[in-house]
């Protein structure tokens, strides 16, 4: 996949390699870091779509600087991975239900109720989804 920094300041477009997903985010492997909370672009993704998330951490891969693992928090959670059965935990849809949503096929979203896909309502008051903030009061 691409990441692309949408920080003028860091101007960045690199092919990078995903170690680990999840609906939340991922881990990519990198030629050069990122500070925190950089907006990102990931493009050419395996469904041929793009999503958008920032840096939620860079850590050096190594002692020679050569790779970061870059940790992404994606700003709308999803199966943006194309994971055809996704773990029960991901609360996703299949990724055929996904390309049929985004095609249009699957209805508008105020139709939907709660339990029912897109939603981004956090599964309970423990959801720790990386990235999320809470502001209490």
């Amino acid at each position: 996949m691409i990441l692309t920094s949408m920080d003028r300041r860091h101007p960045v477009s690199a092919e990078c390699t995903a170690l680990v997903v999840s609906p939340q985010g991922c881990g990519l492997r990198v030629a050069l870091g990122l500070p925190l909370e950089t907006p990102v672009l990931l493009g050419e993704l395996p469904g041929g779509g793009n999503a958008s998330g920032h840096v939620v951490s860079c850590l050096p891969l190594g002692a020679d600087g050569k790779y970061f693992l870059l940790g992404v928090s994606l700003y709308n959670p999803g199966n943006v991975w194309g994971v055809a059965n996704p773990p029960e935990d991901w609360d996703c849809p299949p990724a055929k239900a996904i390309a049929a949503a985004a095609a249009g096929e699957a209805g508008s979203a105020a139709s939907k109720g709660k339990g029912e896909w897109p939603y981004n309502l956090p599964t309970s008051h423990n959801d720790t989804r990386l990235g999320t903030k809470r502001i209490r009061r």
